[in-house]
């Protein structure tokens, strides 16, 4: 069931209320990829019981697989079943056009990253998309996501070790992020401090001192892209430099798949492969579970 205009509203306006608390209390908000329905289920059961706020994200190719009105309700839906603190990320829209859908159908959290879908994109581009997409938020209260370049990695699982003297090119600045916060008007800086997309054999390796001079130079919240993969204690230290969300996706699916791999190869007569999702959840829902705790943010919910 479509949301009213007020209804929308009064989300984003909560919405802002927790990355405010997050600022304040130190912690950070969980941004979980919503896959499927089972992947929802398992976020929702995770923040129930750690008391935990979360927001589910979804991306374009789940947004064309799902529909934005489908995801709206099934959030909603849970949402209300289990009296949950969960709000949407609108997660990497290659377009102003498609981040405005997002707006126009509730979602909570918009990030635009126009670099992701067109890394040929210049400065300029990049700039006036991410302000379209912020004045037209204004309609709804909306926060708006950006950042001033291409982000590394794809939420996957690699093989491939990860090339820092390349992964540095792409770190942010202060003084960059600075000025691309001040030119646009954005809500949350998308950092890249040696964080990057997907998982891979090797830990990725966080700058918390860049991050830190990043933190003083910008009064905006900062998210943290490409958490998969991350040790725990760079999460710990970040959370406490001033990081308000950080973003997970591919522990989940690896947890999701390998899982499912396993149960089906272990009852290979059951065709009603729903009775076997059981063990599938309960390891997305583990995986959330263990990324709350690192964020700090169990037991600070406001249903």
């Amino acid at each position: 069931m479509s949301l009213t205009i007020d209804e929308i509203r009064a989300n984003c306006m909560r919405a802002r209320e927790l990355m405010a608390r997050a600022h304040r209390e130190k912690f950070a908000v969980g941004a979980f990829n919503l896959d499927n329905q089972e992947t929802l289920i398992a976020v929702a059961r995770a923040a129930q019981k750690t008391k935990s706020p979360v927001l589910v994200e979804v991306s374009q190719g789940e947004v064309e697989a799902l529909g934005h009105a489908n995801v709206r309700d099934m959030v909603d839906n849970y949402k209300r079943q289990y009296g949950i603190e969960m709000y949407i990320n609108l997660d990497h829209s290659p377009s102003v056009e498609a981040a405005i859908q997002g707006i126009n159908a509730g979602f909570e959290f918009i990030h635009i990253d126009v670099s992701q879908a067109n890394h040929a994109a210049t400065d300029e581009q990049i700039v006036e998309a991410t302000r379209a997409v912020v004045q037209h938020a204004r309609f709804t209260g909306a926060l708006v996501e950006s950042e001033p370049h291409y982000f590394g990695g794809s939420s996957n699982v690699h093989t491939e070790k990860i090339d820092y003297k390349e992964i540095r090119k792409t770190f942010s600045s202060p003084q960059g992020a600075s000025t691309f916060v001040q030119a646009t008007g954005i809500d949350t800086f998308a950092a890249a401090i040696g964080n990057l997309h997907g998982s891979y054999p090797t830990p990725k390796v966080l700058d918390i001192d860049l991050l830190k001079q990043i933190r003083v130079a910008i009064n905006c919240n900062i998210s943290l892209h490409g958490g998969s993969g991350t040790p725990g204690h760079y999460f710990q230290e970040a959370v406490k430099v001033g990081v308000q969300k950080i973003n997970i996706n591919s522990d989940m699916r690896k947890a999701y798949r390998d899982t499912l791999e396993r149960v089906l190869a272990e009852n290979k007569t059951e065709y009603a492969v729903v009775k076997l999702m059981g063990q599938v959840i309960n390891a997305v829902q583990a995986v959330v579970e263990s990324k709350i705790a690192l964020f700090n943010s169990a037991g600070k919910a406001k249903p």
